[in-house]
C-alpha cells in the first residue's frame, strides 16, 4: 500500500511569512496615526503661551497639508528611483507595485479639502451651501487651489496610463502652486520666497519619496533571490544624490527662515512663537535624519554586508515621515512677524 503524504497549501502565506508583512503594516499605521496626532494636537502645543491666535480649524488644515505633501513625495520618489534603477548595469527589471495612483487620490482629497476652506473665506465650511466654488476663480489663492486639485486629478490619470512618467508635469504644477501660495504678493520679495520654497519642496519630496521607493525596491529584489550587488549599488547611488538634496534643503531652509525671522530675533522667536517652535522641532528632526543617513552611508561602505545599511535607512524614512507632518503643521501656523 502506498502512503500519500499530505502536501501543504501553497496559495496562502505561512504564519512566518505573514508576520513581516503584518509588522510593516502595523508600522505604517502607527506612522500615519503619529502624523495625524502631530497635525491635530500640534497647533495647541505650539501656540500655548505665545499670545498668538491661529486661524479656525488649524489642526484640520495642518492634517490636509500633511496629506498633500505625503501624496507629492510618493510619486516623485517612484519616478526618480525607477529612473536610477534603469541606469544600473545588471539590475533586476522588477520594480515594486506603484503607489502613485493611491497617492494621487489622497492628494486630490486633501486638495479638495483645502480648496473648500479657501472657498469659504479661509473658514472651515460646515455645510456645502457655504462653499462658493465660483469664488475660487476670483482670487489668487482660489486659482492656486484649483490648480492643485486639477493637477492631482491629472496625475492620477497619468499613473493609471501606459506612460506614468507623464506625472512629472502635474506634480511640478503642484510644487509651483505651493511655492506661490506660501508667498503672497504682499510679502517682501515674494518671487525670492517662492523660488526658495520651490527648490526646498522639490528636494524634500525627492529625499523622502526616493528613500521609501529604494527600500521597497531592495525588499523586492532580496525577496526574489537577486544578488546584493544591484541593491547595494542602488542604495549607494541614492545616498550620493541624498547628500546633494540635504545640502540644498539646508541652504534654502535657513535662507527662508531668515527671511521670516531676522537674524537678531531668531533665537528668541524659536521659543516664543508657534512658528519658531515648530521650526525648531523640524530642525531637530532633520538633524536626526542626517545622522541616520550618515550611519547608513558608513555601513554601506564598511559593513561586510552592504545591504545592512537598510536598518538605519528604515529608521530614516520613519523620521522623514514625521518631518513631513511637522512641515504640514508649520504651513498652517501664523507667521512670526509681518513684513512692512
Amino acid at each position: 500500500m502506498t502512503l500519500i503524504r499530505p502536501t501543504a497549501k501553497t496559495d496562502g502565506a505561512s504564519p512566518a511569512g505573514r508576520r513581516p508583512g503584518a509588522l510593516r503594516a502595523g508600522a505604517v499605521l502607527a506612522l500615519v496615526a503619529l502624523a495625524a496626532l502631530i497635525s491635530l494636537l500640534g497647533p495647541s502645543a505650539a501656540l500655548d503661551g505665545t499670545g498668538e491666535a491661529a486661524a479656525p480649524g488649524v489642526g484640520g488644515i495642518a492634517l490636509l497639508r500633511t496629506a498633500l505633501f505625503a501624496a507629492l513625495c510618493v510619486p516623485v520618489g517612484e519616478l526618480f528611483v525607477d529612473r536610477l534603477a534603469r541606469r544600473l548595469p545588471g539590475a533586476p527589471p522588477d520594480t515594486p507595485r506603484s503607489w502613485s495612483a493611491y497617492a494621487a487620490a489622497a492628494g486630490l482629497v486633501a486638495a479638495l479639502g483645502l480648496a473648500s476652506v479657501v472657498a469659504t473665506g479661509n473658514l472651515v465650511p460646515h455645510s456645502l451651501s457655504q462653499i462658493d466654488v465660483g469664488g475660487l476663480y476670483g482670487s489668487r489663492d482660489g486659482a492656486l487651489a484649483l490648480v492643485e486639485v486639477n493637477a492631482f486629478f491629472v496625475a492620477g490619470l497619468c499613473a493609471l496610463s501606459r506612460r506614468p512618467a507623464l506625472q512629472v508635469w502635474p506634480l511640478a504644477a503642484v510644487v509651483l502652486a505651493e511655492a506661490l501660495r506660501a508667498h503672497p504678493t504682499t510679502e517682501h520679495g515674494p518671487l525670492v520666497g517662492s523660488g526658495l520654497t520651490l527648490v526646498h519642496l522639490t528636494c524634500a519630496a525627492l529625499w523622502a519619496g526616493a528613500l521609501l521607493r529604494v527600500l521597497r525596491t531592495l525588499r523586492l529584489w532580496r525577496g526574489r533571490g537577486d544578488e546584493a550587488g544591484a541593491g547595494a549599488a542602488l542604495l549607494g547611488l541614492y545616498a550620493r544624490v541624498a547628500a546633494v538634496l540635504l545640502a540644498a534643503i539646508t541652504a534654502t531652509g535657513v535662507w527662508s527662515a531668515l527671511r521670516r525671522m531676522p537674524a537678531d530675533t531668531v533665537l528668541h522667536q524659536l521659543t516664543t512663537t508657534a512658528y519658531g517652535r515648530a521650526l525648531f522641532a523640524k530642525v531637530i528632526l532633520v538633524a536626526a535624519v542626517a545622522l541616520l543617513a550618515l550611519w547608513a552611508r558608513i555601513r554601506l561602505g564598511r559593513a561586510p554586508d552592504p545591504l545592512s545599511a537598510h536598518v538605519p535607512a528604515r529608521a530614516e524614512v520613519v523620521v522623514l515621515g514625521v518631518v513631513v507632518a511637522v512641515s504640514g503643521l508649520l504651513t498652517a501656523l501664523p507667521l512670526p512677524i509681518r513684513w512692512s
